[in-house]
């Protein structure tokens, strides 16, 4: 479970803390002194700090300073009741991952604390590429012995060390990010920060200010400086997922960072300097897009210096296989399930489909499984009727009680009617089954039923918005 630190001299706000974030779902470490924080930092391991501004015996930013020299790898986050303070603002710009005021809110600080979980799993846990098949501990897995695979480890291998933009090529859900998380593990920067940030899943309007951070005035709503996450990864990798989605704008500024190391918050006129190793990664066809007209030449051979294509599940052979038993194994822990293996049978269904989600499919597809599963084997019958109809079609139903000839009939009456987001509507259609079990499960508890899907919660919440999923009254405790 994940370490949170709170250093905050007031009896109510660690009164607040302890209520928001209770075991067993979170460690939670508490002290009302700077000197107290930094021993509770220096033996606990957090993951994520919260610290006031205002300590009785040093700043707030004195204590950032000393946090940060232990490992700059730990997200900071300041808490202030005295608004927008200059403190807080440039310990930002060195490396704070964001600040709040009081009085806080607990959905807000919910969300920012998750995400902040999340990116300290991403720089402490290493993306391992193991020599065997065995691949046992909390880590993630880069598995594959493939030769496609093998061929990405050794360029891994060959790129990591050197100080260059490397281009992350191949379908959605293919692993990209934990090809970038790997560079970063085996560089020169892995002792600074790593920050990912997803450019399609960001409003086109808020992606340039994510990135490069505004001034104070430069937008409606810009009640206060923010610092972006060029800033916020002096020193380290800063990972720019589903790059092709940028708009021609924030196209132009990126190549201007690639070009001359610099940049100005939106709303400024101040020159800033970014060291920062750019890794890319896209599932688009930037040369198609280049000769349409959508994404910059001049930006795409910036990036393209180094080129890592990863290959698609259907193309990875005994792959699938592996791949199954470390999810099994891994999601069966995770969900508290004693399920130690996958019937053959259940084993050629996997095989007989074409993954069009690739490893991310294949994670979910075990996790469905696993909370079907009603013994230490996982059969067929346990899997989901989209993948056991590629074998077996007149199987199982989906959560309206459609059999899977009603499924048929919805794929061929949207393909009639010209549809062009037929897969986004079928796996919304699986999603819908899958987080609503999970939500009746956890009789709406957010933050376990995230902890079970593998996901974060702010990242469930938006998915259940889409979708039209209420967690109902009981989601509140979350």
């Amino acid at each position: 479970m994940p370490t949170l630190l709170v250093i905050d001299d007031e009896p109510s706000i660690l009164h607040f803390f302890r209520r928001a974030f209770p075991r067993p779902e979170t460690t939670l470490l508490t002290a009302s002194t700077a000197a107290e924080g930094l021993e509770r930092a220096a033996g606990g391991r957090p993951d994520v700090v919260i610290l006031d501004i205002n300590l009785p015996d040093a700043s707030g930013l004195e204590t950032f300073e000393r946090l940060h020299q232990m490992d700059p790898r730990i997200p900071v986050i300041f808490i202030t009741g005295h608004g927008t303070t200059a403190t807080a603002i440039e310990a930002m710009r060195l490396g704070a991952y964001e600040y709040l005021l009081k009085p806080l809110e607990l959905d807000q600080l919910s969300d920012l604390v998750e995400r902040a979980f999340e990116i300290s799993r991403l720089m402490r846990v290493p993306a391992v590429i193991p020599e065997g098949t065995e691949t046992r501990g909390d880590s993630d897995a880069l598995l594959g012995r493939c030769p496609a695979m093998q061929e990405v480890f050794k360029a891994i291998g060959r790129v990591a060390p050197q100080d260059v933009t490397v281009l992350i090529l191949g379908e959605s859900g293919t692993g990209k990010e934990l090809v970038a998380r790997a560079i970063y593990h085996y560089s020169l920067r892995d002792q600074r920060p790593f920050l990912a940030i997803n450019c399609a899943a960001i409003p086109e309007n808020l992606l340039e200010s994510e990135l490069f951070g505004h001034e104070k005035g430069a937008f409606t709503g810009a009640d206060r400086r923010r610092i972006g996450k060029f800033e916020q990864c002096a020193g380290g990798t800063l990972f720019l997922d589903e790059i092709g989605d940028m708009t021609p704008l924030t196209q132009t500024k990126i190549l201007r960072v690639l070009q001359g190391q610099e940049f100005e918050r939106v709303g400024g006129n101040e020159s800033i300097k970014a060291n920062v190793r750019i890794v890319a990664a896209t599932n688009r066809d930037l040369e198609k897009m280049i000769g349409e007209g959508t994404f910059r030449e001049d930006l795409y051979y910036r990036l393209n210096i180094y080129t890592i294509h990863l290959p698609a599940l259907r193309q990875r052979g005994d792959d699938l296989a592996m791949l199954t038993e470390h999810f099994v194994w891994r999601f069966s822990r995770d969900l508290k399930k004693d399920v130690r293996c996958i019937a053959p049978e259940a084993m050629e269904v996997l095989r007989a489909y074409r993954w069009p989600g690739n490893v991310r499919e294949l994670q979910s597809v075990v996790k469905q499984a696993l909370l079907r599963a009603t013994g230490p084997v996982i059969l067929p019958e346990f899997l989901p009727a989209a993948v056991r109809g590629a074998k077996h079609g007149s199987e199982a139903s989906d959560q309206a009680g459609i059999d899977f000839h009603g499924l048929t009939s919805f794929i061929q009456d949207e393909l009639r009617a010209g549809t062009t987001t037929l897969y986004s509507d079928y796996q919304a259609l699986n999603d819908k089954h899958l987080f609503s079990e999970v939500l009746r499960h956890t009789g709406g508890n957010l933050s376990q039923a995230a902890r079970l899907l593998g996901i974060t919660r702010a990242t469930l919440r938006t998915k259940l918005q889409a979708l039209g999923i209420s967690a109902g009254i009981s989601a509140e405790r979350s």
